[in-house]
């Protein structure tokens, strides 16, 4: 599958904009801050339904306007399509003109995979990062998965606002029965989604990053839950009551599980280099892109911000090799020269797109 064009109106510092991209290698070129990431994240929006920047919708918006627009044209082996993002009061999204009644109905027509410069630093952070690798992922294959997380979250809120009351009010506490049947069931679905995600990477990465280090490094994946079942759960989670009542919130359930990653038996969020953290999550990225293109029998689109200019020239080339027939859409400061690869080389400059180069 492939983008064929981009349309932004009053998109961050874009006021009105139409980009026609290659199917191949697409570049943008231009100093910080002049809107290459903004192309982007126009992109994930149409195929996510949300911004991976921000959580404010607002944001987005031009700041001397009050709505934004961003449509995108996509083809697939069977079909062309358009997504149409709309932005003013409430944010609406639109699958070839005809209104989306949920947000997360878009999911699955344009599949993406992401290389963010923040990425590299994940295992070095807290666990909800590397959680949302698996649920971008599992999101965009498995729709249904969004409305079971959503419901969870939904039930653990309200049973984290009923553990205040009873803390401060003297409720019921019997009453967190409700909420403990209902957030083990949800838990056990989203489990089992992620068990078989993860299953799906290690299935991949092993050959992935022994290809990216030349054999020098074994990498494995773990993915880290305390749920077992629902019947164990829900042992669990009422013999943690009292302390969950004192601290005031829920302290078990799948929104504490993580990813563990090992570089030669070494944990890499303790012990591993800035390099060995680079290659480890293009390991991950380029496993999720053959897991897509397996699930779908197409390639997804692979968006690049400001992750070529990382890798040397050699390292670029072999990369590049590795994802043949896939459309790349990739920033960076200073102009890539990529050999024997058909391209559109664009230059950006304060919110302005001028294609320099078709080859």
């Amino acid at each position: 599958m492939y983008i064929d064009k981009i349309k932004l109106n009053n998109f961050r510092n874009y006021i009105e904009e139409e980009i026609n991209l290659d199917k191949n290698i697409n570049i943008f070129y231009g100093n910080n801050a002049q809107g290459k990431t903004n192309i982007l994240e126009s992109i994930y929006l149409c195929a996510i339904g949300k911004s991976y920047r921000t959580n404010k919708d607002r944001e987005i918006i031009n700041i001397n306007k009050d709505f934004s627009k961003v449509e995108i044209n996509y083809s697939k082996k069977d079909r062309e399509g358009k997504i149409k993002l709309e932005i003013s009061d409430k944010k609406n999204l639109y699958l070839n003109d005809i209104k989306l009644k949920k947000i997360s109905e878009v999911l699955g027509n344009i599949n993406i995979v992401l290389f963010n410069p923040d990425d590299i630093n994940i295992f070095k952070e807290g666990p909800s990062k590397r959680r949302r690798i698996l649920d971008i992922m599992i999101s965009q294959l498995r729709p249904s998965y969004v409305y079971n997380l959503n419901m969870y979250l939904k039930i653990l809120e309200q049973r984290n606002n009923y553990l205040k009351q009873i803390k401060y009010e003297n409720k019921n506490e019997e009453m967190l029965d409700v909420w403990d049947t209902q957030i083990a069931k949800y838990a056990e679905i989203i489990n089992l989604y992620r068990k078989e995600f993860t299953e799906k990477i290690k299935e991949k990465i092993v050959d992935v990053h022994k290809k990216i280090t030349d054999n020098k490094e074994e990498i494995k994946i773990e993915y880290i839950s305390d749920f077992t079942n629902q019947e164990e759960f829900l042992k669990e989670i009422k013999n943690s009551r009292k302390i969950d009542i004192i601290k005031g919130y829920t302290g078990k359930g799948i929104h504490r599980d993580d990813l563990k990653l090992f570089i030669n038996d070494k944990e890499i969020g303790i012990y591993g280099s800035q390099g060995q953290h680079r290659s480890a999550i293009l390991s991950i990225k380029l496993s999720e892109l053959q897991i897509i293109k397996d699930e779908t029998e197409e390639n997804p689109i692979l968006l690049l911000d400001d992750f070529m200019s990382e890798l040397d020239k050699i390292r670029r080339q072999n990369f590049l090799e590795d994802v043949q027939d896939t459309q790349i859409i990739i920033t960076c400061t200073d102009k890539l020269e990529l050999k024997n690869k058909n391209k559109k080389i664009f230059f950006v400059e304060n919110g302005k797109v001028k294609i320099e180069k078709n080859t």
